[in-house]
């Protein structure tokens, strides 16, 4: 699956243009050690990396791009868990717990992605406990993702509460402009709707809403939030 890693990074940085994630969090022997076992491909848009009941392969590593998770029922409808973004880690319950897949994993835009083996990735831990003791961090944050997204689809029965309150949680590293808090925001209304639980025309009205009340402005693919404040008031209404 593609090529070695170690051909293209560096110990101290594995090249991601992301923030601080798994690899950089590891003690630079484990650093090294993991970049021995890596192997990155490009990926275009729409490539299924795994999907779900698939068996543990290895663990994904993003390097650029975004990879979505998602969720689909027996009557077809989907859900997205999360979106990883560069730097983030997929795949890696299903590894260390030797479970099936329980989600499809799908690139959003052309990805650059590494990828570890589960049996080198397992020895890989057995060999750096300060990995392992990543990993598992790593795994509490998984966690508490999936709790934050169960609480916004189950407990939440508004649609403009779970939109104000993914809009503000997807610009909250967003930077500030004249216009507002500025981020990009490249999914589609139907994508929105499938990670906060509403029919896509149902995100359609209700950012239409939002515009009207001068809450946010959409320009393309960047969105502004003219007035964060007013938008987490909103959430409480």
């Amino acid at each position: 699956m593609g090529i070695p890693v170690a051909m293209e990074l560096k110990e101290d940085c594995i090249g991601c243009s992301g923030p601080e994630g798994f690899f950089c969090s590891l003690p630079p022997d484990s650093r090294r050690s993991l970049i021995s076992i890596l192997y990155t491909s490009s990926y275009p848009e729409g490539a299924v990396l795994f999907a779900e009941e698939d068996p543990p392969r290895g663990v994904y590593l993003v390097l650029k791009g975004r990879v979505k998770l998602s969720m689909t029922s027996a009557e077809g409808k989907t859900v997205i868990l999360r979106i990883a973004n560069a730097g983030d880690v997929v795949g890696l319950h299903s590894v260390v717990s030797g479970e099936p897949c329980q989600s499809t994993a799908e690139t959003l835009e052309l990805s650059q992605v590494a990828f570890a083996r589960r049996e080198n990735f397992l020895q890989f831990l057995r060999d750096h406990p300060g990995a392992a003791l990543q990993a598992a961090k790593q795994l509490g944050v998984d966690y508490r993702t999936a709790c934050e997204q169960v609480r916004a689809l189950g407990l939440l029965h508004s649609a403009p509460k779970k939109l104000a309150g993914f809009l503000l949680e997807w610009a909250s590293n967003g930077q500030p402009s004249g216009q507002g808090l500025r981020a990009k925001l490249t999914l589609t209304h139907e994508e929105i709707g499938q990670m906060i639980g509403a029919s896509r025309e149902t995100v359609t009205r209700t950012l239409s809403g939002f515009r009207h009340q001068r809450l946010l402005t959409l320009k393309g693919s960047t969105l502004f939030i003219q007035n964060p404040s007013a938008l987490q008031h909103f959430t409480h209404g």
